[in-house]
């Protein structure tokens, strides 16, 4: 017990030179009765007791087995334990997932806001803004240059498409899903400033008892809204993709009041089920609900 690491790493040296099957090659490994064999066997018997003594744990368990032969079921629970654990640090596969899902994450807002870019560059009405707007700065008059630096129709074209997106990209503001991707909104980034966004929450949740509810301060805008979004149960970004025109309704009915949200949300509900009941799609599923749909048992002729 009192071997350094040093010395049985010498030991195993040794008696891996001296037991190695390969180096017998069917003659005898010394001693009687012994053979490749036998040297194969008392091989894997040393290979197995240094990789238990090269570790400090393994060798620690090794020791206290030796000291309590009695606690079977625990000596067996920390050998299989070490044996199925993973090679590589917990932490380093957890960073290296969350660092591959903020990538995809990234990419696929990219890919989604360019979707975005696409579509409104084909509608006629941004399109022809955009245009009027690059005629303006004089940005489409450069691209149809004569003498030598003269181009194809089709490079002309591909610059005049670039400089109506990126006009669209610098006057409007996407918001929802489709939203130009900002670098902390990954989750790599959420996680990391987690604790300040949790102390910067603590901070405004104490400002606004101690405003409101201490000092009983009348609601500004932005609170009102803020209650209101909760009232609807959606996040930032949902509520930001909202039309200004739609805010200021809410504002004017005074919804941040518990009351006036009530009856405007009973409203919303009667509104979609007129609106549900006049469309002809629901109408011939409800139809076929209850002529067809589950439940209905009937035969058919053949």
């Amino acid at each position: 017990r009192q071997a350094s690491k040093a010395e049985i790493a010498r030991a195993y040296r040794q008696l891996a030179r001296q037991y190695h099957p390969d180096r017998y090659r069917g003659e005898p490994a010394g001693g009687e009765g012994s053979g490749a064999q036998a040297a194969h066997e008392k091989f894997l018997l040393i290979a197995a007791a240094y990789e238990t003594l090269k570790d400090e744990e393994t060798r620690k368990d090794y020791d206290y087995m030796l000291d309590h032969p009695e606690e079977y079921y625990r000596h067996y629970y920390h050998y299989y334990s070490r044996r199925l654990a993973p090679k590589v640090d917990v932490t380093i596969v957890i960073l290296v997932t969350v660092c591959a899902i903020s990538v995809f994450q990234f990419f696929s807002w990219w890919s989604s806001y360019n979707e975005a870019i696409n579509y409104l560059a084909s509608v006629p009405k941004y399109r022809i803004q955009a245009t009027e707007i690059a005629r303006q700065q004089g940005l489409l008059n450069k691209t149809k240059e004569k003498g030598k630096n003269r181009r194809s129709k089709e490079e002309v074209r591909e610059e005049e498409e670039e400089i109506i997106k990126d006009i669209i990209k610098n006057k409007i503001d996407i918001k929802g899903g489709y939203q130009k991707p900002k670098i902390y909104d990954i989750l790599l980034f959420q996680i990391l400033l987690a604790p300040f966004y949790w102390c910067k929450y603590i901070v405004w949740y104490c400002w606004w008892i101690y405003c409101f509810t201490i000092k009983g301060q009348e609601y500004g805008v932005e609170e009102k809204l803020y209650i209101i979004r909760r009232y609807m149960k959606m996040s930032q970004s949902q509520f930001d993709s909202l039309e200004d025109h739609q805010k200021k309704t809410f504002l004017e009915r005074q919804l941040w009041i518990r009351e006036n949200y009530e009856v405007y949300k009973r409203e919303q509900e009667e509104e979609l089920k007129k609106k549900m009941a006049m469309d002809p799609r629901w109408k011939r599923y409800r139809r076929w609900m209850k002529n067809e749909g589950p439940g209905r048992l009937t035969f058919i002729d053949d």
